[in-house]
């Protein structure tokens, strides 16, 4: 897959979370929230030309560490906005496996997160339609 098509599926993902809180599905609002960061992460490592085996940036752990080494680091991104993204993993943990339903205002932050995520990386590595032309 190329960038923008991990892009295209990012902001599939934070329109399908965004849906999902506005009917009162706030698990799977988390989880699409995750995800769309999740897919945003990987199309920038493959912008970036970041030296990350496709195996590597499909795991969750390795995707993480990638990103943070590859993309955080040199400061491509933001420690924040890093962070974001294993904050996020923490909260899809719970949505996903966890016995409790997350509570609306967590759900709320988790979108909150993944839109502000999607949108650095879409900006800082010019990707997708808002931005102009795909690299």
């Amino acid at each position: 897959m190329k960038p923008s098509d991990f892009m295209s599926k990012a902001e599939s993902s934070l329109g399908a979370a965004r849906l999902l809180f506005d009917n009162g599905y706030t698990d799977e609002a988390c989880s699409r929230a995750y995800y769309a960061m999740f897919d945003a992460a990987r199309a920038a490592l493959l912008i970036a030309n970041a030296p990350v085996e496709a195996e590597v940036a499909r795991t969750h752990r390795g995707l993480m560490a990638a990103f943070g080494l590859h993309i955080v680091k040199p400061g491509l991104i933001s420690q924040e906005i890093g962070r974001s993204l294993s904050q996020a993993q923490h909260v899809r943990l719970i949505a996903d496996y966890k016995g409790d339903p997350v509570e609306a205002k967590d759900a709320a932050q988790m979108i909150a997160w993944a839109g502000t995520f999607v949108g650095a990386i879409r900006d800082a590595f010019y990707l997708g339609e808002k931005s102009g032309p795909v690299a």
